[in-house]
């Protein structure tokens, strides 16, 4: 269907306005046009702006059009309460009192017609004859310079008339100090011009000056209104030599000068200017509810979302040959991080998932992992939270939660993994300067280390954390079985079987090393670790 603008001229127009609009509508409809009409008043008086608003009210329908899509869950009720002494009045009432009101009208700015942006062409004439597109600050520079010109000329154009008639009285004085002479030679000389101008030392302006004067007004002269009218001159023509000597007097005087038309012909601005930044629609994520969510991860890779974090992902049921493989907290308006076999992380939003209540989604309907690879670890990293990333070679680093994610569908080759290496669970880190990083290989070594050893990085292979020789991890003889972070004072809880072990931190200090070490042998029985869990 096409789309047009009809622009409707108003004035005084309130006892038609309404079957116009509605006639243009009716004719655009059966054309199959969809029309968008835009009424300019040209200063109505009557009623006629507010009917135009009523009959082409559009921003109540997108609100509430968005509301009924659940684009705008921030927003639990909309009214219009507009009325003759409010001729437009919206009530927008917020789902809270935790919403932004701020950033809830910056979003309906950008999406609604609340705010309307408008090209402008301002191709123009320039002072140098020319045609060009000038933007704004280009445009008011040329025209104050432009401006300034003007003062300047008019300004040079009064001082030359201002030093012409102080030359014309000087010597109007010289006459009237020598008025008999003068009226002597005035009246018995054949070239009376020529002998003023030689007696008395006058220029040509002035001879003609004094002889295109009646005697009788000659004779009338003042010295005191001579000599008055030279003193107000003279102080005139100081002031415009030192406005036109001076480039800052002159901006002064044409800044004032703009001052004082503004305060004799200027009236209240119609439109205020309102300084802000740039209205900005929300994302999908801002606008989702914060609610804690479990995202649960299967063997076969498929993926659901409960609500709430008292969850047993275990207890679940999976389709057939599918089983549980783990799950992440976090809250609905987070990204969840997915990692695969490969080393390749993928984040998608939480609250996309279909509801625990069913089996859930495969993630490679949405995700492009490479041949072969499989999913093995989610969770829902906060931006600034640090993780551990590492590998069972016996490498990893430290990399905060938005190194983790991912916007392509493809993935981020996040983890770099030597030959026949394996994708270890990434662990939070509580406190980067104090926890303790404990690793543990399969054949009983445990290495203890701080953290702070290991770099921050966004991707790559990491350095060495436990050393196993790198054929033995090819061949899977030896690789690291499991990585804890020991928080202060924490103690370490090996499973080995039925049987447990509790190393507290002074049995820790027997297996505390240099990162990158071969660590040291577990007790007889327990070198043969299930798991570890850390205690307190």
């Amino acid at each position: 269907m096409k789309q047009i603008s009809v622009i409707v001229p108003m004035f005084n127009e309130a006892q038609h306005i309404r079957r116009t609009l509605e006639s243009v509508r009716r004719a655009a409809a059966c054309a199959k046009i969809q029309c968008e009409l835009i009424v300019v008043d040209n200063g109505s008086t009557d009623s006629g702006p507010q009917l135009a608003a009523e009959e082409g009210a559009k921003v109540l329908e997108q609100i509430a059009a968005q509301m009924q899509a659940k684009k705008l869950p921030l927003v639990a009720d909309l009214r219009d309460e507009s009325d003759h002494e409010n001729p437009t009045r919206i009530v927008i009432v917020p789902r809270s009192n935790r919403v932004d009101a701020d950033e809830l009208m910056q979003h309906l700015f950008a999406t609604t017609d609340l705010e309307n942006s408008y090209r402008v062409n301002m191709n123009m004439i320039g002072t140098d004859g020319r045609p060009a597109v000038k933007g704004l600050h280009a445009m008011i520079s040329e025209w104050l310079g432009f401006r300034i010109t003007t003062v300047r000329r008019r300004l040079q154009y009064r001082l030359d008339k201002v030093l012409a008639r102080l030359h014309l009285l000087d010597g109007l004085l010289i006459a009237f100090l020598n008025l008999d002479e003068v009226i002597e030679i005035i009246r018995n000389e054949d070239e009376p011009k020529a002998v003023l101008m030689e007696r008395f030392a006058l220029s040509e302006l002035q001879a003609d000056y004094i002889l295109d004067t009646r005697l009788r007004q000659l004779a009338r002269l003042e010295e005191m209104k001579i000599r008055g009218e030279q003193d107000a001159l003279a102080a005139e023509r100081d002031k415009l030599q030192k406005i036109l000597g001076s480039e800052k007097l002159l901006r002064k005087t044409v800044r004032n000068e703009l001052i004082a038309d503004a305060e004799t012909y200027g009236d209240d601005r119609r439109s205020p200017l309102i300084e802000r930044t740039e209205a900005r629609a929300l994302s999908e994520n801002d606008l989702v509810p914060s609610e804690p969510v479990t995202v649960v991860l299967s063997e076969r890779g498929w993926a659901r979302c409960a609500k709430g974090h008292d969850v047993d992902g275990t207890g679940m049921s999976y389709r057939a040959g599918d089983s549980f493989l783990a799950q992440a907290s976090g809250r609905s308006n987070q990204q969840a991080v997915f990692l695969d076999s490969s080393g390749r992380s993928y984040s998608l939003a939480a609250h996309s998932f279909p509801s625990a209540r069913g089996q859930g989604e495969p993630l490679t309907g949405r995700l492009s992992p490479p041949p072969g690879a499989e999913f093995v670890s989610v969770l829902l990293p906060e931006d600034p939270q640090l993780y551990l990333v590492a590998s069972d070679a016996g490498y990893g680093f430290v990399a905060q939660g938005a190194d983790l994610q991912s916007r392509n569908k493809n993935g981020k080759a996040l983890l770099s993994l030597p030959e026949g290496g394996r994708v270890l669970a990434p662990l939070p880190v509580t406190q980067r300067e104090t926890d303790q990083v404990v690793a543990i290989s399969n054949e009983g070594r445990l290495l203890m280390f701080p953290l702070k050893d290991l770099p921050q990085l966004s991707k790559g292979k990491g350095n060495k954390i436990l050393s196993v020789p790198s054929a033995r991890v090819k061949s899977r003889e030896e690789f690291v079985m499991g990585l804890a972070l020991l928080p202060e004072g924490a103690s370490l809880v090996l499973t080995a079987g039925k049987r447990t072990l509790t190393l507290k931190p002074a049995d820790l200090e027997h297996y505390r090393g240099e990162r990158g070490r071969r660590g040291n042998k577990l007790p007889r029985g327990f070198q043969k670790v299930d798991a570890l869990q850390v205690d307190g």
